[in-house]
Formats: C-alpha cells, structure tokens, sequence
C-alpha cells in the first residue's frame, strides 16, 4: 500500500506507486525486462530472489503482471496495487463497504470547451500545472502539483470551482477519490513551476479526466528527475511525454 504523499519513494520491495518511479539505471540493476542492456533473470538464488521481489497484489499475493488497476482505499488516501481478478472485483460500486474503489481506466477531454485565462486566474492556482479531485473523507475538491518534495497539496477557492464545474461537462464528471481533472498551461517555454502572480500569461490549456494514479505517477517522475528553480529538461521531457500519452488515449467526452 502506498500513501499518496508517499508516491515518489523508492527502495526494495517495491509497491504501490513505486514501480512507476524507477530510474533506469535502478531497473536495469535489478535486471529489469525491456530495459537497453538490462541483464535476463538468471536460474538458481538470483531467480528466487528475482520472484521473492516481484510486486504482488496486495489482496491475494498473486504475482503482478504488466496489465493490473489500482485501487483506492477511500479512508487512508491510499493506493493499492491489485491483479485483474482482485481490482474487477471492486468496480461495482459499493464493493467491499465502499472502503476501496477502483481506479478506472478512462482519459476524456473536451475540444469544445477550453479553460481560457480568466478560468485559471479565478482558480488562484500559483502554477503552470496542476490536478484536482474530489476527496470524499473532506467532502469537497482538492487541488495538488508537483514539485521537488513531491506531491503539494494547495488551497483551493471551492465556490470557484463549483461556478466552473457548471460550466464544464468535463469538471462536472470528475468520479469522486479515483479520477482527476488535469490541468497543463501552455505558455511558450516557461518552467513547470512559473512566475508569481499577478497572473499567467496568455496560453493554450490542455484539461484532462484521467485516473488518479496517473497524477502520482507523474509526480514521482518529476520528483526524480527534478533539477533547478523550474525542473530542468529531464523533469521537462518526462512531462512531455505524459502529455503525449494523454493525447493519444483521450476521447472526446460523451455529450460535451
């Protein structure tokens, strides 16, 4: 189980979130597969210790392959590795007490309705980009970004947030603990931490509904790659091709 302030740790007997945030040099150490160079598993005590490691579901112990979800337990703020079997188990709403969710799968966007200056500004998020979610054990939306130490959870206007979620389709189908609204602001070459206010510059904005986990793992790659006042372009680059992913699985929200 992995707490979500504690999504970008690292170490042995990795769970959680942790599988997202290895360097590449730490994977191929642990001959990791489709890592350049990596060496394969070998036989004997290297292969026990190899199966001994391996990330399991941390409901049955199975042993993990590439295609598992993610739930949420709702109580803790906590992300749990499950195997397919264990992580269907729990997309019926209600499952289990209502104690864990499952995270979906789903990335939406609306073409039709872009976030403009005036949105953001009313927000008073303080950066370039940032993830919102509905917080059930708080009862209202919370906003986060990343940032060297990791996740960093800021104050949010909620009456602005209720004026926006009104008028965008997109914010309004925000699933409560499991999914996040993304935000990126494309304003030329600036840093993901911008300047200060008085406001961000004029820019394009991409928004994105995707699954909640997704955001930490982000955060923990940053985290890892972050040099400098601004990120620096390994945290850059690792942006960029999140990004990139987003693009690419997005749909076009049903009804917008």
């Amino acid at each position: 189980m992995t707490t979500w302030a504690g999504a970008a740790a690292s170490g042995n007997g990795a769970t959680g979130l942790r599988r997202f945030v290895k360097r590449p040099e730490e994977a191929a150490a642990r001959g990791a597969p489709g890592i350049p160079g990596a060496p394969g598993v070998r036989s004997g005590r290297d292969a026990d210790a190899a199966r001994a490691d391996a990330e399991r579901c941390e409901m049955c112990r199975e042993v993990l392959n590439d295609r598992h979800g993610h739930l949420v337990e709702v109580e803790k703020r906590s992300l749990t590795c499950a195997c397919r079997a264990c992580y269907l188990l729990f997309t019926h709403s209600g499952a289990g007490g209502g104690r864990y969710r499952a995270v979906p799968e789903r990335v939406y966007y609306d073409p039709d309705r872009p976030l403009t200056d005036a949105d953001w500004n009313e927000l008073q998020i303080p950066v370039a980009m940032a993830f919102f979610f509905y917080n059930s054990a708080l009862g209202h939306v919370v906003a986060g970004y990343p940032s060297p130490g990791g996740a960093t959870e800021c104050e949010l206007d909620l009456s602005a947030w209720d004026r926006l979620a009104a008028g965008y389709p997109l914010l309004a189908a925000l699933a409560p603990d499991v999914e996040a609204i993304f935000v990126s602001r494309q304003a030329g070459q600036g840093g993901i931490s911008p300047p200060s206010p008085p406001g961000p510059p004029s820019g394009r904005y991409e928004v994105f509904l995707i699954p909640i986990d997704e955001c930490y793992s982000l955060v923990g790659e940053l985290r890892l790659r972050w040099q400098g006042f601004d990120g620096g372009a390994e945290a850059h680059a690792a942006l960029a091709a999140f990004l990139d992913s987003l693009r690419r699985r997005a749909q076009v929200l049903e009804g917008s």
